[in-house]
């Protein structure tokens, strides 16, 4: 199975890329992580342009089955963050067969 870029190896590619030190592209991934996760509380969506959204979701309580003895159980309402990835990214990534 594929492994992908570890957060050391981003902040080096970040740095060279950018001419920065490793220690300021380190903290600007920092910054941009705590701004998303501030951002999706506050306001339920950050945008990560070109690249997609964080989205705060509420799932409803519904009826599961316990999958050991197919006993019927209640799961509680909770909320909940999906990353919805952006069509531009989605395209290049996995072009549509046409």
């Amino acid at each position: 199975m594929a492994t992908g870029m570890t957060k050391t190896a981003l902040t080096r590619h970040m740095a060279e890329k950018l001419e920065l030190t490793n220690k300021q592209a380190a903290a600007f991934l920092d910054q941009l992580a705590e701004t998303a996760i501030k951002e999706t509380k506050k306001n339920g969506v950050f945008v990560l342009p070109g690249i997609g959204r964080l989205v705060k979701a509420e799932r409803k309580a519904r009826m599961g089955r316990n999958p050991q003895t197919g006993e019927a159980i209640k799961i509680k309402a909770k909320t909940v963050v999906k990353f919805r990835v952006a069509k531009a990214a989605k395209d290049m990534i996995a072009p549509p067969k046409k």
